[in-house]
């Protein structure tokens, strides 16, 4: 029987304590995002300052969700030199920092001791996980949930031990 996976704003809203995301690919076709990264390449910019031009649901989520206390975070393991679409990830980063995330990035070239996860996925407060399949093109797949201990201990441990090395998006350059 297929799975019904809450949406994204559901599974945050459900945390009290933390909720951390790993990115692992260098592509990604996200058609939400697809106008936007042409008009990056075409060398539009994001104003910053105008929050209200970009700020969305997503945003408003994980707001809400640092509101109340929950600490939001995200590591994002990268081939160098960077990917078109990773310089377009790294230059809309403000945006989650604006929402209340910390992020953080980990060279693929310090990440060779690492085991890292198979797929991307966010674990809300160390005991659900949320896997997001994509096929080799980028397109996104599926969601799938898991709740096993075992499996979600292992890979909040792998998360940490990224999180431990990457570096913050501050001091991070592409």
């Amino acid at each position: 029987m297929p799975q019904t996976v809450p949406p994204f704003a559901e599974l945050l809203a459900g945390c009290s304590r933390s909720a951390v995301h790993l990115e692992t690919r260098d592509v990604y076709g996200v058609a939400e995002e697809d106008a936007d990264f042409a008009a990056w390449r075409d060398g539009w910019e994001y104003d910053h300052a105008d929050r209200s031009s970009w700020w969305n649901g997503f945003h408003q989520s994980v707001a809400d969700a640092v509101a109340r206390g929950v600490t939001v975070r995200r590591a994002r393991v990268v081939s160098e030199p960077a990917s078109e679409y990773i310089r377009y990830e790294h230059s809309c980063t403000p945006q989650n920092l604006t929402a209340g995330e910390e992020v953080r990035w980990l060279p693929r070239r310090l990440a060779s001791d690492l085991l890292l996860p198979g797929n991307d996925l966010w674990i809300f407060d160390d005991r659900l996980i949320r896997f997001s399949l994509f096929g080799g093109d980028g397109r996104f797949v599926a969601d799938v949930l898991e709740d096993a201990a075992d499996v979600v201990k292992r890979h909040a441990e792998a998360f940490e031990a990224i999180w431990e090395r990457a570096i913050p998006h501050q001091e991070y350059r592409i």
